[in-house]
């Protein structure tokens, strides 16, 4: 075997280009398919984290319009009709549902926005989305403060704030506690406001949805109650966020909730409640990408068939050329399995070689691509090794036909060739 793997790397050592030009193939395929991989995955590993930040068991409940379907038909109304205070979801319906799911909630995010606004005044201002939320919002987003206190649900309608310390540094110069209950204006549409700070937490544009840029949108937290009274908002939410508590099995879970706030609209023939997942959502993500991920890389692999066919008729081509070789290896007492696997060894060394090559380019490739998107690279390992196992596969495969003839010559035949 070892005299059988010299010979080849002699044999494409003295056919340099016509070796490097049968290996093109190969290595453009494998190096699509490689290169295609690692982008996929990069993209894939940095969205799963980026949406892992956010919370893996955070379960979102949110209020859907019903399809005619959902009463027997199959067709989908576009109607862009608002929930009526009757038909959103209730506190009622929240302290219900938290009572008989008590062992398995960690904490309920609510929030009501208000919209966006700008603090300060003439040029040193900054944007911020004020949002109304309930004390467990904290919780539910680890939000961490650098002073002060978060809003409480006893807050009810007082206006107070929790403020980013960028905002901070724009309103009073600087963010810390001497902030605490100094009083700053936040315009509104058209309405001017005034709020107290309650609290500072640090901004944090990590996250793959911040708003980077010379002047980020930051969030205004306020009570919950003072976002509805001063928004005129019925009392009610659309949607709301569940943490479920450490050991929860989340995919279950998800289907309970569903189960129970859908059981309050079974009668409304407009609306009802569905809920999704941070995990489910990552999960049709990935097999999406996947999905993609193959299709093209199935595309790639074509050149792989290509590259294969052109191992197999440089190999008919070389044992044309080395005809009485054959014969003289025959008459000194080789074997036909002797040839065939001289043959089919050189043709595996010519795929391997070039799945190597190939590799080598995918990776890079990949890697460049992926840094070129901003996400870190992830070469996979598994899809190395299936390249460099299908590029074994290719020689044997293409590379019987030309062993098995060459095996077949007869060795007198052979030694009279010219």
């Amino acid at each position: 075997m070892l005299d059988n793997i010299r010979m080849a790397f002699a044999s494409l050592w003295a056919n340099k280009m016509r070796a490097l030009l049968t290996m093109l193939g190969i290595i453009i395929g494998i190096g699509s398919v490689i290169a295609i991989v690692t982008v996929g995955d990069s993209l894939s590993g940095s969205l799963t984290d980026s949406l892992q930040s956010f919370g893996i068991n955070n379960i979102t409940v949110s209020l859907q319009q019903k399809t005619e379907s959902d009463s027997g038909g199959g067709v989908r109304m576009f109607s862009m009709a608002q929930p009526s205070e009757e038909d959103l979801i209730s506190d009622a319906m929240l302290e219900e549902y938290q009572t008989a799911y008590a062992d398995s909630i960690y904490a309920i995010s609510l929030e009501s926005g208000l919209g966006s606004g700008t603090v300060g005044s003439g040029e040193d201002t900054a944007s911020v989305q004020v949002t109304g939320v309930n004390a467990q919002y904290a919780d539910a987003n680890e939000l961490e403060l650098l002073c002060g206190r978060f809003i409480k649900d006893s807050d009810g309608e007082r206006q107070l704030a929790v403020v980013s310390d960028l905002a901070c540094e724009t309103l009073f110069g600087r963010a810390d506690s001497s902030v605490l209950g100094q009083s700053f204006q936040v315009t509104v549409g058209q309405k001017l406001l005034t709020f107290y700070v309650a609290g500072v937490y640090e901004y944090d544009d990590s996250g793959y949805f911040s708003m980077t840029g010379e002047d980020p949108v930051t969030e205004m937290y306020i009570p919950l109650a003072a976002a509805q009274k001063l928004g005129e908002t019925d009392e009610g939410y659309q949607n709301f966020t569940v943490v479920a508590a450490a050991g929860t099995d989340t995919t279950a879970f998800l289907d309970e909730t569903e189960a129970f706030f859908s059981s309050f609209y079974t009668r409304n023939e407009s609306w009802t409640v569905t809920a999704t997942s941070m995990e489910s959502l990552i999960e049709e993500m990935t097999s999406m990408l996947n999905t993609v991920k193959l299709a093209i890389s199935a595309i790639a692999a074509i050149s792989l068939l290509v590259g294969g066919i052109g191992v197999m008729n440089i190999m008919l081509v070389s044992i044309t050329e080395r005809t009485r070789e054959i014969g003289t290896r025959k008459a000194l007492g080789a074997r036909r399995g002797d040839i065939r696997l001289q043959f089919i060894t050189e043709a595996v060394v010519i795929c391997l070689v070039g799945g190597a090559l190939g590799v080598a380019l995918g990776v890079a490739l990949g890697s460049v691509g992926a840094s070129l998107l901003g996400y870190a690279a992830k070469p996979s390992l598994s899809a190395i090794l299936i390249a460099v196992g299908f590029s074994m596969a290719i020689g044997v495969f293409f590379g019987y036909y030309p062993a098995n003839k060459a095996a077949k010559l007869d060795p007198i035949d052979a030694l009279r060739y010219e």
